[in-house]
């Protein structure tokens, strides 16, 4: 079974990249694909975070089968910039997924993206908005495909999220992130990471 990071990273080529540089204005591919990483694993680290607390999976699965049926992914682009629509315009509310699966962490997460990857703080943003459905449409697609109950979504993403921190170092930033009870910053420990994650795309 594919972990929920390969299947996403399978959905981003150089021409979603591409189109997503120039939706947010004023990123490089290379930044822009840094910042998607970052987000894509953030957002997994959460969601799996959230799905293991009390009544959590049962919600998660709940907005899944109501908003998220995976079809964002058969037009990413389309989907992404607004040119096709969507039969749910909740599958595409960005802002209002991430208020559910980050609250109030939000800010520090496009802090911690925008050193990570080199964008700015307003480009990382956006991003993390236009791809939080993504998420949610590839977690909704894949609890169809297999079945999975309240049990068995969480199991996916815990899955998920172990096999990407054997294989990324941001993972255990990313952790501390959001086991945080406040607002206190793990920002150093990014300073030095960040340039080796956008190190990895630029040597690519």
């Amino acid at each position: 079974m594919e972990n929920l990071m390969d299947l996403l990273q399978g959905q981003l080529d150089d021409n979603v990249i591409e189109h997503l540089s120039q939706q947010i204005g004023g990123a490089s591919k290379e930044q822009t694909a840094a910042a998607a990483d970052g987000i894509l694993s953030t957002l997994m680290a959460a969601l799996a975070k959230n799905a293991a607390a009390p009544g959590g999976a049962s919600a998660l699965s709940a907005a899944l089968d109501r908003d998220h049926d995976g079809s964002i992914l058969d037009d990413v682009v389309g989907m992404m910039s607004g040119q096709r629509q969507a039969a749910n315009p909740s599958m595409l509310n960005g802002a209002g997924i991430l208020k559910h699966v980050l609250g109030g962490k939000q800010g520090n997460v496009i802090e911690m993206i925008s050193k990570m990857s080199g964008l700015q703080s307003g480009n990382a943003g956006n991003l993390l908005q236009i791809l939080a459905p993504l998420v949610m449409g590839a977690l909704g697609r894949q609890k169809r495909q297999q079945s999975l109950d309240d049990n068995g979504l969480s199991d996916f993403l815990n899955k998920s999220v172990n096999s990407a921190a054997n294989q990324r170092a941001e993972m255990g930033v990313i952790g501390k992130l959001l086991d945080r009870d406040g607002d206190g910053s793990v920002m150093d420990d990014i300073a030095g990471m960040g340039m080796n994650i956008l190190g990895k795309f630029l040597r690519k």
